[in-house]
């Protein structure tokens, strides 16, 4: 079974690695969506997987990091694309979640990426 918690964090960002022009060079911001999936069995006694209050407290030190930041000034997110965020956000939780099967980051209503940790790639 699998359950997700979702977050929302307000960000703004640049691209330095794209081609000269692209719209993603100039400094600009999302409301980006964060979602954490847990995979596990159904625990008899409380009849969940893992409790969301769990999901909550374990990304609350990430979303203080990220929340109405400028991305590009966080360690490991100089290049700060969709999936380096979701990757970035992973390592930080693989350890403290066990069951983390991916990690959803919704950049717009449209775009995101989808990333199931590093063994995956």
């Amino acid at each position: 079974m699998e359950i997700f918690k979702e977050f929302r964090i307000e960000a703004a960002h640049r691209l330095p690695n794209v081609p000269p022009g692209h719209k993603c060079a100039r400094l600009h911001g999302h409301s980006f969506r964060v979602a954490l999936y847990i995979s596990g069995a159904l625990d008899p006694h409380f009849g969940w997987v893992c409790d969301f209050a769990e999901l909550s407290a374990a990304f609350a030190p990430l979303h203080e990091a990220l929340d109405h930041r400028y991305l590009n000034e966080i360690p490991g997110l100089e290049n700060p694309t969709s999936e380096q965020l979701a990757a970035w956000v992973w390592q930080r939780l693989a350890t403290r979640l066990p069951g983390l099967s991916r990690i959803v980051v919704h950049e717009t209503c449209t775009s995101g990426c989808d990333y199931r940790g590093p063994q995956a790639c």
